[in-house]
């Protein structure tokens, strides 16, 4: 399916990308036989108002069914001038989307599949939260899996981690420059061993 745009106005009250997209994912109606089919929307996320994750629930006659997840990207543009300032394009795992950050509330939710392209972005989306969850501490070395090029002329792959507050800096390890590097916990990298120095006990 493609791009479905709007003005707010036509949001149907809903303030939000998720409230608007809830809506449109939980309903009930009769199919021609008479039974009673519908989708729950279980949970849901839009961090950014960029990609919406919904945990979504089919139901037939009342009878809760299997969980898949809703993913959507989202086009929130207050500021347009052609009247487009929200717009969604939908889609479920089941099409195998790129967007593979969903959070782990929503992918505990969902109940098993044998479909190859849900279960190839379910592992993805875990391999994602693997990442991000990877520790590291102020002073750390870590060796990222490509160097970066920075608009200082520095290209390096190895760096110090330096924590300031919530937030990580780096520092070349031969200098005392800091460094931000963009999606650090989403990059590949890893900790480089430090070899730790024992102090002599005096005789």
């Amino acid at each position: 399916m493609g791009w479905l745009t709007m003005p707010f106005s036509s949001m149907g009250g809903h303030k939000t990308a998720t409230a608007y997209l809830d809506a449109q994912f939980t309903w009930e109606n009769a199919d021609e036989n008479g039974a009673i089919k519908g989708y729950k929307v279980l949970a849901s996320s839009c961090p950014g108002n960029r990609v919406y994750y919904a945990a979504v629930q089919e139901t037939v006659d009342g009878v809760q069914k299997s969980i898949f997840a809703a993913i959507c990207l989202v086009h929130w543009s207050p500021r347009s001038k052609t009247g487009e300032q929200f717009g969604y394009k939908d889609m479920t795992e089941h099409a195998g989307p790129n967007e593979a950050r969903c959070p782990r509330h929503i992918l505990d939710l969902l109940t098993p599949t044998d479909n190859a392209y849900a279960l190839d972005w379910r592992r993805r989306c875990l391999d994602h939260l693997r990442r991000r969850a990877r520790p590291v501490e102020d002073g750390d070395r870590i060796r990222l899996a490509e160097p970066l090029r920075f608009t200082d002329g520095l290209e390096c792959a190895e760096f110090i981690v330096v924590k300031q507050g919530r937030k990580l800096r780096f520092r070349h390890p031969e200098s005392h420059g800091l460094y931000r590097i963009s999606r650090f916990r989403e990059r590949d990298w890893s900790i480089v061993p430090v070899p730790k120095i024992h102090k002599m006990l005096a005789a």
